[in-house]
């Protein structure tokens, strides 16, 4: 179980190839985490991110997850659960697109609305409702600011983080009381594989200071984290931004 701290003992990764998740769980194993499961398509990079939490001194075993296959998750996730407690989810997967193609493949675009939100729509649920019988636990979803407002330059990734970010947040308030900390993080542009090759934004980050917000968060038993901070008072400007002005705006 979590300490007086918040740092759990056990770590569920959805998502376990994600660089995010990733720095978050070395964070957390330096810390106190001693168990790790990585869900993810099996892959050599899924197995490669095993063995370097392993050399770190965790428990660490990797279980087949596809985001897509929902009807798999409830069979997947319960066998993790089934073999003990688990104080912490972090909800990680998901697809970033490539607008001007998904424009044109709607299929394409479907995909990613699909992985994005549907796939974590079904396995936030059924990681809720086990941690719910736990009576304890964290789950941590990585939304992104993409989701505050959708801008014409990746508006189908945003939508899809739209409603990832507002079924988060109703979860959250639909588990409040239970002894179930639902956690939505709002990272903004963070350098990683996924976004090589992508222009630079303003307050771009780090995989490495978002895993450092979701401590702080955890500590905290925050509801809400920005990575950088500076973004909720920028995000709430352009929120209420007029949409002839927004749509001048080069974002």
């Amino acid at each position: 179980m979590k300490d007086a701290f918040g740092i759990p003992q056990s770590l569920l990764i959805l998502g376990g190839t994600s660089e995010i998740a990733l720095a978050t769980a070395r964070r957390l194993i330096v810390r106190r985490t001693r168990t790790v499961w990585l869900a993810g398509r099996p892959s050599p990079a899924l197995e490669q991110a095993a063995e370097q939490l392993r050399g770190m001194g965790a428990d660490v075993r990797t279980v087949a997850f596809d985001a897509l296959d929902s009807e798999s998750h409830e069979t997947v996730l319960g066998k993790v659960f089934a073999e003990g407690d688990v104080d912490m989810v972090l909800l990680a997967f998901g697809v970033l697109g490539d607008q001007a193609r998904d424009e044109n493949e709607p299929l394409s675009a479907v995909r990613v609305a699909q992985t994005n939100y549907t796939g974590a729509v079904s396995a936030g649920l059924v990681c809720a409702r086990a941690l719910q019988t736990q009576g304890h636990g964290s789950l941590v979803v990585l939304s992104s600011v993409a989701g505050e407002r959708a801008r014409r330059s990746n508006f189908i990734y945003g939508s899809s983080k739209a409603g990832l970010d507002a079924f988060a947040q109703g979860l959250g308030d639909a588990l409040h009381g239970t002894g179930v900390h639902v956690m939505v993080v709002r990272p903004g542009f963070v350098r990683t594989r996924m976004t090589a090759g992508l222009p630079q934004a303003p307050l771009a980050t780090t995989p490495e200071a978002v895993a450092t917000a979701v401590e702080t968060g955890l500590r905290r038993r925050s509801e809400t984290v920005w990575v950088p901070g500076a973004l909720r008072l920028v995000m709430a400007a352009l929120r209420h931004a007029p949409r002839a002005v927004f749509r001048r705006l080069p974002i």
